[in-house]
């Protein structure tokens, strides 16, 4: 059955936030860690929601880091995120062909519209569904249920798009099909090990699997 809807993930997929989100974790784990923490261990902080990645750092100090994390987030935001090679012109031309698009992400709604702005993706998207948005985060289904609800389409005719497990396996979980990133920070090979339908090298290569 043929594609009509695509769903993204923002952060790692569409835009490039993977420096400002380590240095972020960074600057919060200095004030209430009692050790460093390496970048590979940081990196697994990336995906899940914010306080589930605090929690495992601080439990006692959950609030506090989220508020440390946030401000620096915010103030160092335009220093570091950009849009990944070739998405704006690709979904531009999704856009322009019908595709129904939407996003799907464990971020605040705030910090959603301030990537998108900046890397002028701001209003190519029908529904955005944040954090704010849902009971239960990705990998469970109930973020892509939501964004599928709102643009009236069947998740047999979907895709989800994304740079991190919760991504795909919230997409299978879903009903969708999808499709991995290979710029994830975290390795490609890490996606492949869940047996996404696509595999993407650069984001035009959806023009491709549509038909486009």
């Amino acid at each position: 059955m043929s594609i009509d809807t695509i769903l993204f993930d923002l952060d790692g997929t569409l835009i490039d936030t993977n420096e400002l989100i380590i240095a972020s974790f960074t600057h919060t784990i200095s004030q209430y860690s009692d050790r460093e923490y390496k970048r590979e261990e940081i990196l697994n902080f990336i995906g899940p929601p914010l306080r589930e990645s605090l929690q495992k750092i601080n439990p006692g100090h959950v609030e506090e880091m989220v508020e440390t994390y946030r401000k620096h987030n915010i103030e160092h935001h335009h220093d570091y995120v950009k849009a990944y090679e070739g998405v704006v012109d690709t979904i531009h031309k999704l856009k322009e062909q019908r595709y129904r698009l939407g996003i799907v992400t464990t971020k605040m709604r705030n910090t959603v519209h301030m990537g998108l702005e900046l890397t002028n993706l701001d209003g190519l998207f029908e529904t955005i569904i944040t954090l704010d948005d849902v009971s239960n985060a990705k990998p469970h289904p109930e973020p892509i249920v939501k964004a599928l609800e709102a643009l009236d389409a069947k998740a047999s005719r979907a895709l989800m798009v994304g740079d991190n497990t919760h991504d795909i396996e919230a997409g299978q979980n879903a009903g969708t099909r999808t499709a991995g990133v290979a710029w994830t920070v975290k390795g490609r090979a890490v996606l492949d090990e869940l047996k996404p339908d696509y595999m993407l090298t650069h984001m035009s290569e959806l023009l491709e699997i549509t038909g486009g």
